[in-house]
């Protein structure tokens, strides 16, 4: 990928995604405070991570010449009915190919399914120190609409969710 996303091809993914998926939720598991998951999830527990998610809530994967180089979800808000209009997304991008547009690609298409299945709200809680997934989030169309203080705890830190919202 050369600094744009024309040449990336963006699908749903499936249950043989599941190690290059893995990789990448992983290294941020490890190494970031973008996931409160403290515990890596193994190769089995990621490929049922994908296999629950079809229909409306899906998971996409971006490839690059074949190379899985981002992935994003989109996944119940909450389990009580009154919350079935609404879902929740994520979006990773493998640390190699950040800044050249994957995440905006997966977001944009986060956004389309997420309408197309008459979803009413799409909601994003972001790490409160990550700003390049604020100002993603706040790039297609998302709004600020909390900020829980102190809610997560990593690596000896107190960590602050920001909740944005984006009305289909």
């Amino acid at each position: 990928m050369t600094g744009s996303v024309v040449d990336v091809h963006v699908r749903s993914a499936t249950v043989e995604d599941a190690p290059a998926v893995l990789e990448i939720y992983n290294h941020e598991v490890l190494t970031s405070t973008v996931t409160f998951d403290l515990v890596p999830r193994t190769l089995a527990e990621q490929e049922s991570w994908i296999t629950d998610r079809s229909g409306a809530h899906v998971v996409l994967v971006v490839e690059d010449d074949g190379e899985v180089v981002g992935f994003g979800a989109l996944s119940q808000y909450r389990e009580r009915a009154g919350y079935a209009t609404t879902v929740e997304d994520s979006v990773y991008v493998h640390e190699d190919h950040r800044g050249k547009g994957v995440g905006r690609l997966l977001l944009a298409e986060l956004v389309e399914r997420a309408t197309a299945h008459g979803f009413h709200a799409l909601m994003a809680k972001v790490v409160g120190d990550h700003q390049a997934s604020i100002n993603l989030h706040a790039a297609a169309g998302f709004d600020v609409v909390g900020h829980e203080r102190e809610v997560g705890r990593k690596f000896g830190r107190w960590l602050d969710v920001v909740l944005l919202e984006r009305l289909l």
